[in-house]
């Protein structure tokens, strides 16, 4: 509080020796300093200061001039406290001027554009570790090949919410780029990261969700932690070691982060494309499996749990076994397997899978791997020589074991299938390497469904909850990390779809940043320099056209059960007669690709087996009858277009829940496959094929990019060999050349990035210029007062449209925002003053219900005592009324005792009666000198009637009522006037006698 009082009464600092600049500048930097916010000039009146405004016409000089003074003061040895800082590397994350706006960091700014001058710059950059270069709006990041230290929550703040000259080029300020624009505009927004396998794309992933996940900060604290373990979790199920890139993604992502309209995240959303499931069964020479595949392996084997999931400690299975044969030395000696399993066990739990779903995962994965132990031996008899049976049943047993199926069962699917024609069931047998395919496919099937799963579960326990927010009413960031374009020394099928998708990309980019600008400016009447590109729409139309384009032709040749490879790269020849297409000589099975990355030369082996992907019914049939329940919904789910496990759970019927006699012993199956159809089954269904799959992969793909507002990222390899600080000329120059970038230079710096309709324009920003009441029109005239009022420069008006440059969306929400803000502050001292005059009147209100309360109370109390009172009054009553009533009685007793007596003794009562005889003559005279109306002869119930005077007095009658027990004293009072009524009789006659 000491300090804070000193804080705002001592004078605001100045410039070190203020003798040495001029006025205006002096003027200007007090301005900047003034403490007092309500008297420091806003942004838009300082840069109408006349300090700054003698700056317009003179940029280009002046920068010089900052950049030379820059340099001296470098030189004089002055140390700049800077916030960008390196930890665990050697050299320092630094930059000139740290928290000056350098004009290095915009390619736009460079006065000369040619390719030497951006791969100078670029070079010079990453020599200190300036990894992130600006081109316009696109970010350039160039991989450095080693841990940075700017990804920490100190730097995600230096990036939120400020203006992007402020701090250093960064991808989180792309992330915050795209949050703000979807918070400001309500927009969905669709971050696209592209370049080539290795550059860093997957790594780029990771810092958008984490910087994402920071700036919509929700309540749950639970749900930020779940949607930071998603990548981790997915990526070891689909990312592999490849020869250039040890965590290549092997498949296709778009997660998609969900926000409420205020900008909180509420859940996400993961859709995956293009799994390669044939590196499950087999990989090339210097490749690996899927991560999964070790990080299992190592986790079982140093919780030594290997037995329980009938894995070898000795010699790995074959799926995951490689030419070197280090492969268990790997996982037995590496501390990173180990590390790696318990973080996906803990990512697991975060996300909140079940131990029971866990568990069959793991069992589903160790089981792929017996699978692949399954070896088959050729057997003859009289009638069939091409029978396979299965030599040595253990590895069969243990995965039928893991599987939860009957070993006898998946052997007989293995080794033959049924064949229906006409109606009749025929079962064949299966040769050797067709059983070996079958095995394959199962083990393929297997994964593939298993990932889906995954990915599905994972949406599912991610899902937005209802209470909080529709998911209807919130806005999405979508983050694509695909895989990237691959060239190598043998190049399959798997090549191909991966270079046809990022082809795909690569013409969204295109169409985006240049075709439809250039084709608005014709539209719009707008004069503006065409840049040249390359366009590969010829190519893609190559790849993706029907009825003749290669993927149709690869799905015809598919069908045809007698075609091989060799007829389909004749057709291939005889059909794709283009420029992009050739056929090398001397090699059959081959054909080459002029990629706009470059030529690629494919091996066509195997092609039209990958393609059809066939997974024979039998398998279906009997991994139905698993009793492990993950795996029965997994076969009983159908497929999507692309080729993935549909969301919706199957309904599994008794049938698939149980084998039907006929298989289990052996016998024909017809009933069961009439019981236990699968799709595939179908003679009037079309199979599908993996460039089927593949197709509507990228059709659903595109119609989730093209819904929200686009921003690249272009990921550089900056050399082959995976070196830090090592930067190879041609090879980045020859990415930059196919991605384009010098033609993006171009058309940002001569372009207008941003195209905003009339209404739309003014309905954003019509607060710059407007009363908050007004409803402008959406008219050219209201946009131009817009723009005068908001002081751009450089922008065109069309003809329905506003033209602006990729820096003005950034001033005008500044602007915006900085005019809210006031608002803001307005509606908070309104708002202030209103709660403290409703706070006044509901304190009234209390005081004046406090003061009913305590009177009802009071009276309660008073009434409460009352009756209190009341009540020992009454049993005093009733105490006292109870004692005097024992006296009456106790009295008429000793009466009654007396009268016995005497009439048992004739002395005594003689005595008694000469002494009673007196008695009543002396009452009888008292009696007539006080009544004269009273009779001389004494009444035999004189002491009766006294006694009925003092019982029937109106005290004692009033308060005998009360008495529980009136009716016995009652009956007793009659029983002592019978007994005294006796008396009084004998007396009578013993006196006459």
């Amino acid at each position: 509080l000491k300090f804070l009082y000193f804080f705002f009464r001592n004078p605001p600092p100045t410039l070190l020796h203020p003798e040495k600049w001029c006025r205006g500048f002096n003027h200007f930097i007090s301005q900047c300093l003034i403490k007092d916010f309500e008297k420091r000039p806003s942004v838009t009146h300082l840069l109408e200061h006349p300090f700054i405004k003698q700056v317009h016409d003179k940029e280009m000089a002046l920068r010089k001039q900052l950049s030379e003074l820059i340099q001296e003061q470098q030189q004089l040895g002055s140390t700049d406290k800077t916030r960008h800082e390196r930890i665990h590397t050697g050299r320092p994350y630094c930059m000139d001027g740290a928290d000056k706006y350098s004009l290095d960091d915009d390619l736009v700014n460079l006065e000369v554009l040619d390719e030497d001058t951006i791969i100078h710059q670029l070079q010079k950059r990453y020599a200190d570790l300036q990894i992130y270069t600006y081109v316009g709006d696109i970010l350039i990041a160039l991989n450095p090949f080693q841990n940075l230290s700017i990804y920490s929550p100190q730097f995600s703040k230096l990036y939120h919410g400020v203006k992007r000259s402020s701090n250093p080029p960064h991808i989180f300020a792309t992330a915050d780029a795209a949050y703000q624009s979807m918070v400001t505009f309500s927009k969905d927004q669709c971050i696209i990261i592209s370049g080539e396998s290795g550059a860093g794309k997957t790594e780029s992933a990771h810092l958008i969700v984490q910087h994402l996940t920071f700036l919509g900060k929700a309540n749950n604290r639970a749900l930020r932690e779940k949607i930071l373990q998603v990548n981790p979790l997915v990526e070891a199920f689909g990312n592999a070691c490849t020869v250039i890139n040890d965590n290549s993604s092997r498949f296709g992502k778009y997660l998609e982060m969900m926000f409420t309209p205020t900008g909180a995240v509420m859940g996400a959303k993961i859709s995956e494309y293009l799994l390669e499931k044939s590196r499950v069964i087999k990989q090339a020479v210097g490749e690996k499996n899927f991560h999964i595949f070790y990080y299992i392996y190592a986790g079982l084997y140093h919780q030594k749990k290997l037995s329980e999931y009938k894995l070898p400690d000795k010699k790995p299975p074959r799926y995951i076994d490689n030419e070197t044969g280090r492969v268990m030395h790997d996982i037995v000696t590496k501390d990173s397997y180990g590390r790696q399993f318990d973080a996906i066990q803990h990512c697991f739990r975060i996300i909140g899978f079940t131990d029971e779903e866990v568990y069959s995962v793991y069992r589903i994965l160790t089981g792929i791997l017996n699978t692949g132990n399954i070896e088959f031996a050729a057997i003859s008899s009289q009638h069939q020589t091409d029978k396979s049976e299965v030599p040595n049943p253990e590895a069969l047993d243990n995965a039928a074991a893991l599987l939860s199926i009957g070993s006898e069962e998946l052997q007989e699917a293995l080794t033959s299938h049924c064949v229906v024609t006409r109606g009749e069931t025929i079962i064949r047998t299966n040769t050797v390497d067709k059983a070996a395919d079958v095995r394959d496919a199962m083990s393929k099937a297997l994964y593939g469904r298993l990932f889906s799963w995954i990915v599905n579960r994972i949406n599912t326990l991610l899902q937005p909850d209802k209470n909080i927010c529709n998911a209807e009413n919130g806005m999405n960031v979508g983050i694509l990390d695909i895989f990237g374009f691959e060239n190598f020394t043998r190049n399959s099928f798997e090549q191909l779809c991966i270079n046809i998708a990022n082809e795909q990309i690569q013409f969204y980019f295109n169409q985006h940043i240049f075709a439809l600008e250039q084709m608005e400016y014709q539209s719009e009447g707008i004069y503006a320099t065409t840049v040249e590109y390359e366009d590969n729409r010829p190519l893609l139309d190559m790849f993706l056209q029907k009825p003749m384009g290669l993927l149709s032709l690869l799905d015809e040749e598919s069908r045809f059960p007698q075609a091989t490879d060799l007829t389909l790269v004749d057709k291939f020849e005889d059909n794709l007669r283009c420029k992009y297409f050739w056929r090398p000589r001397g090699v059959e099975l081959s054909f080459g690709i002029q990629h706009y990355a470059g030529k690629v030369l494919y091996d066509a082996c195997a092609f039209l087996e990958k393609n059809r992907d066939t997974l024979p019914a039998d398998v279906v049939v009997v991994l139905r009858t698993s009793e492990n329940k993950l795996l029965q919904q997994l076969f009983s789910s159908p497929l999507t277009k692309t080729g993935n496990l549909a969301q919706a759970r199957a309904r599994v019927t008794a049938a698939s829940r149980s084998l039907p006699p006929q298989l289990s012993a052996g016998r024909i199956k017809v009933d069961t496959m009439e019981v236990m159809r699968h799709p595939e089954e179908t003679t009037n269904m079309k199979r599908q094929t993996m460039a089927s799959y593949f197709r509507y992969s990228l059709m659903d793909l595109l119609s989730k990019m093209v819904v929200g507002q686009p921003h690249f990222i272009r990921c550089i390899k900056p050399n082959d060999d995976r070196k830090a600080l090592t930067f190879s000329h041609e090879r980045v120059l020859l990415q930059l050349r196919y991605t384009g970038i010098l033609e993006t230079v171009k058309i940002r710096q001569k372009g207008y990035s941003h195209r905003i309709l009339f209404e739309e324009f003014v309905k954003r920003y019509y607060y710059l210029a407007f009363k908050v009441h007004e409803t402008p029109l959406g008219s050219r005239e209201n946009c131009l007062a817009i723009l005068e009022k908001s002081k751009l420069d450089n922008w065109i008006l069309g003809k329905t449209k506003v033209f602006l440059k990729y820096y003005h969306i950034e001033q005008l929400n500044l602007s915006l925002r900085e005019v809210i803000g006031r608002v803001v502050v307005m509606q908070a001292y309104i708002k202030g003053w209103l709660g403290a005059r409703r706070y006044k009147k509901i304190k009234e209100k209390r005081e004046n219900s406090a003061v009913t309360i305590q009177s009802a109370w009071r009276g309660y109390e008073a009434r409460r005592k009352y009756k209190e009172i009341r009540n020992r009054r009454t049993d005093a009553a009733i105490h006292i009324q109870a004692a005097f009533r024992g006296y009456i009685v106790r009295k008429a007793y000793t009466i009654l005792k007396t009268s016995t007596d005497c009439v048992a003794d004739p002395q005594l009562m003689s005595s008694c009666s000469t002494s009673d005889f007196d008695c009543e003559e002396h009452w009888k005279q008292t009696s007539s000198e006080s009544s004269p109306a009273m009779t001389d002869f004494p009444d035999k119930q004189t002491e009766k009637e006294d006694l009925d005077q003092i019982l029937a007095s109106p005290f004692i009658q009033k308060h005998t009522f009360e008495m529980n027990d009136s009716q016995s004293i009652s009956e007793s009072q009659s029983i002592a006037d019978h007994q005294l009524s006796s008396l009084l009789r004998s007396c009578e006659k013993g006196g006459k006698k």
